[in-house]
């Protein structure tokens, strides 16, 4: 496989990981930065369109891209997957409006109690037995 200009040397390889027949869709998830789902769904839409090509373009899939399980990772490969797991962490917990206007509320309480603090005489207090 020839390495496109612009990438850094990434490989295709098949995901035995992440695999449910022969791991094609995960390794072109990773090697292409897609969501597994994604690209799942596409190869589910390619084999009910054309069904002969898709299933004898799968096979030769299998049989010519060499499996992931099969060498040892290079740290990018794991970087990618740490970044790719967590995008797919970030989608899943993505804050509601009332996390985000709860979280801004507890900083605004903080804030006050800071002022207060630093605007009192007990704060001019503690500074002065610092300087002691």
């Amino acid at each position: 496989m020839t390495v496109l200009a612009g990438t850094t040397g990434r490989r295709l390889y098949r995901d035995a990981d992440r695999a449910v027949l022969g791991g094609v869709c995960a390794g072109l998830a990773t090697y292409l930065g897609f969501n597994l789902k994604v690209t799942r769904f596409l190869c589910v839409i390619a084999f009910l369109c054309v069904f002969p090509v898709a299933a004898f373009a799968y096979i030769v899939a299998v049989l010519l891209i060499p499996s992931s399980s099969s060498r040892i990772y290079d740290e990018e490969l794991d970087h990618e997957r740490r970044k790719q797991a967590l995008r797919e962490e970030i989608l899943r917990t993505k804050p509601t409006v009332r996390d985000v206007r709860e979280r801004y509320r507890d900083m605004d309480e903080r804030l006050a109690r800071i002022e207060r603090y630093v605007t009192s005489s007990r704060y001019q207090l503690d500074e002065e037995f610092r300087r002691l």
